[in-house]
């Protein structure tokens, strides 16, 4: 099974909640209440985000987190990327040569890379401005991804 971490889950729930005001500082205590996410994983998950280049963080009164660009800007695997290290699915994708002890013999080694590639580009083109917004009632999930691939949530 392919699944994200907690932490990308929850971070991708705090990036969406800011993207309504995107102008707008946030300190952590405020966005583990209104998001109903414990306090000590969203100031961790604030500060890997802030480290990724994703918020900018400010300090004193008025302090708190912003994001660091517009929620049209910022992709899903970027957010990805920052909080779970680079997009890949196998060990021999990740750039890491040796991390497999198969990899000089395996036939499928393109056949991954070509997966991975889709996976990318697919979070590549998905854009916080889009996880801001609630996908229209669909029939079905499959409907959904459609929707999601012919650029329907583009904005």
């Amino acid at each position: 099974m392919i699944r994200i971490t907690k932490t990308t889950d929850y971070g991708i729930v705090l990036l969406t909640y800011m993207a309504e005001s995107p102008e707008q500082r946030y300190n952590a205590s405020e966005l583990a209440e209104d998001t109903q996410l414990p306090s000590a994983m969203v100031s961790k998950i604030l500060k890997i985000l802030a480290r990724g280049n994703l918020l900018d963080s400010h300090r004193g009164v008025n302090g708190g987190y912003a994001l660091a660009r517009g929620p049209r800007e910022i992709t899903v695997s970027e957010i990805i990327a920052a909080l779970e290290g680079p997009i890949a699915i196998t060990e021999c994708i990740d750039d890491s040569p040796g991390e497999c002890s198969q990899e000089s013999v395996c036939p499928l080694r393109s056949n991954w890379q070509l997966i991975n590639n889709a996976i990318r580009s697919a979070l590549d083109g998905l854009r916080l401005s889009d996880m801001a917004r609630p996908l229209p009632p669909a029939a079905s999930p499959a409907e959904r991804l459609v929707t999601l691939g012919s650029g329907g949530m583009q904005g």
